[in-house]
This record gives structure tokens, sequence and C-alpha cells, in this order.
């Protein structure tokens, strides 16, 4: 089944919390279909929408949440990104006051006499942590949000360690396009609208998130240390090569040495990201 989300500030919030209630409940296997503002709360008009609580709806501008009936913690929720389109415009900042604006078609985002290629995607794709109270968008944790992973474009696989019950996944921050590491701080920001499905799985048990693109296994650390965060996105690749490839730890290590490419996701969001990278036919 396909649910449609209505676009309005009833359906957007600008932080995480488990206590937040659910806009959707929906089955495993069932989709949604949605549109949110840019990262600033944006609409394609280019007004600026007004959350329901500016006091605390302070973050990213974020569809949801959205609740899995049967979903429990320690579960893996499965985040199929199905369809994302971008608006008719965009926006990069830099240092305060600078920006570039950008005018996006079918193809491609031009700016003065300047034009790249689309490669739209949802930046923030994630759950609320465990402990109550209110989480800001920006960070990524091991559950999710503020991935920021230029990969994880329509046709991909997000899985995330279901961190409480319902799950209660939330979606937002349009990216019409974007480098590896966000060096500016932003991509192109942009008002978008998505079709996303979501399942649950008990064999694809996670610490941290892993994803699935058209030709390799990604998988993800964050931390306010990059090394840590690459230690983070290895150890997650070392699982991945030992239960995919059926191959010891130590040989998954000297396997990874050579095959394996880490990379750094962003450098913008308080907790860095580095994701690990295994294409397919690289271990014959």
């Amino acid at each position: 089944m396909i649910h449609t989300i209505a676009p309005g500030r009833d359906s957007l919030h600008g932080f995480f919390s488990r206590d937040l209630a659910p806009i959707l409940t929906i089955d495993p296997g069932d989709s949604f279909r949605f549109s949110v503002p840019n990262s600033g709360w944006l609409v394609e008009s280019g007004e600026r929408l007004v959350p329901r609580d500016p006091g605390k709806d302070v973050g990213h501008a974020l569809v949801g949440p959205v609740a899995l009936r049967g979903a429990k913690a320690g579960q893996t929720l499965v985040v199929q990104i199905d369809e994302v389109h971008p608006g008719s415009w965009g926006v990069t900042y830099t240092t305060p006051p600078h920006s570039v604006r950008w005018t996006i078609d079918g193809t491609a985002a031009r700016s003065a006499g300047r034009t790249v290629a689309l490669a739209p995607f949802f930046g923030v794709l994630g759950l609320p942590p465990p402990e109550g109270g209110e989480h800001s968008t920006i960070p990524p944790r091991r559950w999710g949000g503020n991935i920021d992973c230029k990969d994880l474009v329509a046709g991909t696989t997000l899985f995330l360690p279901v961190s409480t019950d319902g799950a209660l996944f939330s979606a937002g921050d349009g990216h019409a396009a974007q480098g590896d590491g966000e060096v500016s701080g932003t991509a192109i920001e942009c008002p978008m609208t998505g079709t996303i499905t979501l399942d649950l799985r008990d064999d694809l048990p996670l610490e941290w998130p892993v994803a699935r693109i058209a030709d390799a296994w990604l998988t993800f650390g964050f931390d306010i240390d990059l090394r840590q965060a690459a230690r983070i996105a290895l150890d997650g690749m070392l699982d991945l090569m030992e239960r995919e490839h059926h191959v010891s730890r130590p040989d998954a290590l000297a396997l990874a040495s050579v095959v394996v490419d880490l990379r750094i996701t962003q450098l913008a969001n308080k907790s860095l990201g580095v994701h690990a990278v295994l294409r397919d036919g690289a271990l014959g």
C-alpha cells in the first residue's frame, strides 16, 4: 500500500524524539509519498514555512515520524528509497551572508553560467535516539539522521538499527547535488518530494547504518573524531565481509586493506562521517 502524507507544518518537525507522536502508522512493506521544504523550512514558492513550535523545531524540516507497525527495538529497519524529485530551485550557503542560488530542471542545476548534474537525495534519513527528550537533527547517530551521503539516491536501500518500538522514521533535508565531504556545510539545499518504503529484518543485527547501492555495499561511522568514525565504518565493513563473504575476521581485514575504500561522507555535522565502500566483484 502507498500512503500519501499531506504537505504542511502538521506533518513536519525539527528535532528527533521518541516522544513525538507519529503522523502515520504503516505496515511493513508499505510506502509513503511526501514533500518537504528545504533544510531551512523554505517551500517551493521560496517562502518560509513557520513550524508548529518555533521554539523546538529549530533543526531540519523533517516529515514524520512514521511508525512501522510491529517494529521493536533491536530489529533492523529497511529503508527503500523509491523516488526522489528536487524542486525548481536550491541554494548553497558558505560564510554568511554569501550564498549561491541555483535553478533546477530535470537534469541539472544552473547558477551564473555554471551547470552541475543532478544527483538528488535526502540528507536526513533516521530514527530518534532511545533516550527521551529532544535531540538535534544536526549530528548523525548510529540510528541514522543527518547522514548526508550523496550515494543514497533513488533505487538504494538504507538499513538502520531500530532504537525504539515503532521505529519512528523521519526524512528530509533535500539535496539536489553534493560532493563527498559537503565542505561548505551545505549542498544544493532544495525542497524535495519522494517515496519511501519501510520494512523490517530480524536476520541482520546492526550497530551502525549500512546501505546497499547499485554496485556496492556501504557501512557508516560517525564521531567527532574522524579517525574514530573511520574505525566504526571499517568495523562495520569487516562484519559485513564476514557475513556476506564467509571469511574470517583476520582475512576480512587483510582483504579490506586491498579492496575497501574509506570515503569522507561529510565534515559539516558536528559528528563527522566516514563510509566504507566494497564494490561488487572486488572479491572474486
